[in-house]
């Protein structure tokens, strides 16, 4: 795998979490968040992927050692507390990652991108990743 964290194990041999997997835990631990209307990868992916990163539908992901820092790029739905809702992201993602894989999240930068209005709910924006929550 590349760029992937790797636990040894001696006995039974080794075991590695490729960085997609982290992007995947991410992606649905923002989607589980109120006021998340969908993470963005149109002009913020073109972007980033200039600089020589990799976004992947909204999220980027940076290993270094059993450390991660993870950036969002998400669409809060109108009417709610910005503020509020990315904490609730971060938080979410933070304690999804470590749960899940033991790697120790030591940033989660949350880069709010647009707005969702009303009236844009009944129509598909443009550069978002539909969100579906588990309810």
């Amino acid at each position: 795998m590349d760029n992937g964290i790797e636990f040894s194990q001696v006995e039974l041999g080794k075991i590695e979490i490729a960085p997609e997997v982290i992007e995947v835990i991410a992606h649905m631990a923002s989607a589980e968040v109120p006021g998340v209307a969908g993470l963005s990868s149109g002009i913020v992916s073109g972007f980033v992927e200039r600089l020589g990163r990799k976004n992947s539908h909204g999220v980027r992901v940076e290993i270094k050692e059993r450390e991660a820092t993870i950036d969002l790029y998400i669409i809060v739905e109108y009417g709610q507390q910005i503020p509020d809702v990315a904490y609730k992201v971060q938080e979410n993602v933070r304690e999804s990652i470590q749960n899940m894989t033991g790697l120790a999240v030591t940033q989660v930068n949350v880069h709010i991108v647009d707005v969702l209005l009303k009236q844009e709910k009944e129509k598909k924006v443009p550069g978002t990743e539909e969100i579906h929550r588990v309810r």
